[in-house]
């Protein structure tokens, strides 16, 4: 059995890793404060709950040994075909381009080897070019317009107003960093669904993302569960999932209708829709439990 346990040095590194003021789970109406206050701007009015609480640098269980179903966002929430992910390219794809004075195939070829080598390619801007990833956030992220695109979708809400929640906490988990995540949400209509939130907190050094081991952990620690067992998780990322799945989390990836499914299953359940969560977590949901 997994169970977590805090790896901390010293004084100072306690100070660094766990300041409350940067920490990625949200509270009911928190703005993030960094060293960026001039970008990080979030006025969302967002009622995502948050169900831990940050004390003297370690997260308080208040979870009461309930296990915890763990959602990704983009292109999980919503479909492929809303194709965020493809505006979302281009935006960054000019970002390389401006930013590192390069011509447009090698700034495409950069960003390409960035999200391999790094999961994000924020990453790499960050790693190799010093770049100011809120500024990059502004410009990528907070630059796309979601509100012509993502519509609230009441068979979504209808699901997730299934899940009992005397049995499960809900936590949003995310590479993004904080403002898209709680944007879609918001514009989804299901922010009061959700416990809390991890994201990928582009003000913090190492910058944390999936499939790293250590983001699993950071995500565990701020849904307030102890151990792996008691993690599932859904993902549309084939990576995600299968590394999920090594840390001992129960994943469901999610292949949509006219995606090519993989050869080999990334994790122990593969999905086309989310309504088959039901199937694959039965005894999460009010109107299976039942049966499970």
């Amino acid at each position: 059995m997994y169970q977590l346990r805090p790896r901390v040095s010293t004084l100072s590194s306690l100070k660094r890793v766990f300041n409350p003021s940067l920490t990625s789970s949200l509270l009911l109406n928190s703005k993030p404060t960094s060293p960026y206050r001039h970008i990080a701007n979030i006025n969302t009015g967002l009622s995502i709950q948050n169900r831990t609480k940050v004390t003297m640098g370690s997260t308080q269980d208040v979870n009461a040994g309930r296990p915890v179903l763990f959602f990704d966002i983009d292109n999980c929430l919503y479909p492929r075909s809303a194709k965020v992910h493809d505006l979302m390219a281009k935006l960054i794809d000019e970002y390389f381009s401006k930013h590192l004075e390069l011509p447009w195939d090698d700034a495409v070829k950069l960003h390409k080897e960035y999200y391999t080598n790094y999961g994000l390619a924020i990453e790499g801007l960050v790693r190799h070019h010093k770049i100011d990833p809120l500024d990059y956030n502004a410009k990528v992220d907070d630059a796309l317009p979601l509100e012509g695109i993502i519509k609230p979708n009441p068979e979504l809400r209808e699901l997730l107003d299934d899940i009992d929640k005397s049995k499960v906490s809900v936590w949003l988990f995310t590479n993004a960093y904080v403002n898209h995540g709680k944007r879609v949400v918001r514009l989804l209509g299901i922010e009061d669904i959700f416990d809390g939130l991890t994201y990928c907190n582009y003000a913090e050094q190492p910058m944390l993302c999936k499939p790293d081991p250590r983001m699993y952990e950071k995500a565990m620690r701020e849904a307030g569960v102890g151990r792996v067992e008691d993690c599932f998780f859904v993902d549309d990322s084939y990576l995600n999932c299968s590394k999920a799945k090594e840390f001992g989390w129960i994943a469901a990836h999610l292949v949509e209708e006219g995606v090519p499914a993989p050869q080999t299953p990334a994790s122990q359940y593969q999905i086309q829709h989310l309504r088959e969560l039901r199937n694959v977590y039965p005894q999460f949901f009010k109107s299976t439990a039942k049966k499970a």
